[in-house]
């Protein structure tokens, strides 16, 4: 008589991935596909209309305003009520905003005031989700494996933007725009499904506040109290705009005149998302211990993507130095979110991350508006110098806070509320 093979044993995630942490991350994933693929679906959908560029970037603006108008009420609604009925909601407008823009894009009736619209309400639905998304993912996990499960969110989320990109480019051309947007809203619905089953037991019931405006100054209060915080805000208002403007208005111009096409460029951009992995596995087994010192530090690669096109490097040369950006850039983005997570009061963490995301945003609608009149006042290789050495000379500004060089990583998160903001352990360096 045969023994009967053992059955294998079912792989088990990580004991610090909870419960929490795994539905937020499968939820992300799911969002990720659907909305890389949508932003090609949307732009392409206005074409087809008989819109142009400036069309386009008219829609683009429609999402981006009210995101940049609502943040801050986003956040503090989301310290004020339970964070996963806010992103659950806002998941719901999401999903109702893009299968409706579908439907029209689908009829062929589509006209370019209702895709405004449209992309207005879906910026209104992202301005309340993102707060309470991040709020909600720092709750989830403990301050011993913060940088890791960061770093295994982030690539996840990275992972499914750079697939959802590119599957989302193939399906504009086989079935048209309308049906990935019909895609992209079914994903909201399946990740808003995900976040209804969200567990905030152990999340402390929110204490009875003074009002809205009360709240967003205690938020206000809790990021300009601490200099660390704020000075690394201002200066990626900057970086993140003017790296906005390099990759949307000169990468092209220079893929096309210089390296042969939107081929290259496109290989260059997926460098880039493939450096981000590689930082994020990076950061899996590397704990700095100057978090902000080690992340900040890292920011000074993301200047080189502006040099690379300025001089023009040769496709290969430029995608060598998206990759290494990209990886960089990802070890500042993990150390930046377990900097907050262990130093940010639980109740604040929403209205913090609402200052966070407004200034990380508020200036990109503008430099990209203004990439083109400063090509024509000063040439595009002097601008994109320019992109460089404002990335340099902000990030060395940044590293001369003495908080940003001397935050170390804590075993636990000791922060309440009424705590020092810059209480600094003595930790041994790594």
């Amino acid at each position: 008589m045969t023994t009967p093979p053992a059955p294998h044993p079912r792989p088990h995630r990580p004991a610090w991935a909870g419960r929490n942490y795994t539905l937020l991350t499968a939820a992300a994933v799911v969002t990720g596909l659907g909305n890389s693929g949508a932003l090609i679906a949307a732009a392409f959908a206005v074409l087809d209309a008989g819109g142009d560029g400036g069309d386009i970037g008219l829609v683009a603006a429609a999402r981006t305003l009210p995101l940049v108008a609502f943040l801050l009420i986003g956040g503090a609604l989301a310290d004020r009520l339970p964070r996963h009925r806010v992103m659950v909601a806002a998941n719901a407008l999401n999903c109702a905003s893009q299968g409706l823009f579908a439907v029209l894009v689908l009829s062929g009736e589509a006209r370019l005031w209702q895709m405004a619209a449209l992309a207005a309400l879906g910026g209104i639905g992202q301005a309340f989700f993102g707060p309470a998304a991040e709020g909600m993912l720092f709750s989830s996990v403990t301050s011993e494996q913060s940088a890791r499960a960061f770093a295994l969110f982030r690539m996840g989320l990275n992972g499914s933007q750079i697939g959802g990109a590119a599957l989302g480019g193939a399906l504009v051309a086989i079935v048209g725009p309308g049906w990935v947007l019909a895609v992209d809203a079914a994903a909201f619905a399946v990740a808003g499904a995900l976040r209804a089953l969200l567990d905030v037991g152990h999340i402390a019931p929110r204490e009875p506040g003074g009002g809205m405006l009360r709240d967003l100054r205690e938020g206000w209060r809790e990021f300009i109290g601490r200099p660390w915080l704020w000075s690394i805000v201002v200066q990626f208002s900057v970086v993140n705009a003017v790296v906005a403007a390099a990759e949307a208005v000169y990468g092209p111009l220079v893929a096309e005149e210089h390296l042969g096409g939107a081929r290259p460029w496109g290989f260059a951009l997926a460098a880039f998302g493939a450096g981000t992995v590689v930082g994020g596995l990076t950061m899996m087994r590397w704990r700095p211990r100057r978090l902000l010192l080690a992340g900040t530090l890292c920011v000074l690669p993301f200047a080189l993507p502006s040099a690379a096109l300025a001089v023009p490097l040769s496709a290969p040369a430029l995608c060598a130095v998206m990759f290494v950006a990209g990886a960089s850039v990802e070890v500042f983005g993990v150390s930046w979110m377990s900097a907050l997570h262990q130093e940010i009061p639980e109740n604040k963490l929403s209205r913090v991350a609402a200052y966070d995301w407004l200034g990380s945003i508020a200036m990109v609608p503008v430099a990209t508006a203004l990439a083109g009149p400063a090509e024509s006042a000063f040439g595009r290789t002097t601008a994109l110098w320019g992109c460089s050495a404002l990335i340099l000379l902000l990030t060395l500004a940044v590293l001369c806070v003495p908080d940003v060089r001397r935050l170390r990583r804590r075993a636990s998160k000791p922060v309440a509320e009424g705590t020092a903001a810059t209480e600094l352990t003595a930790a041994p360096d790594r």
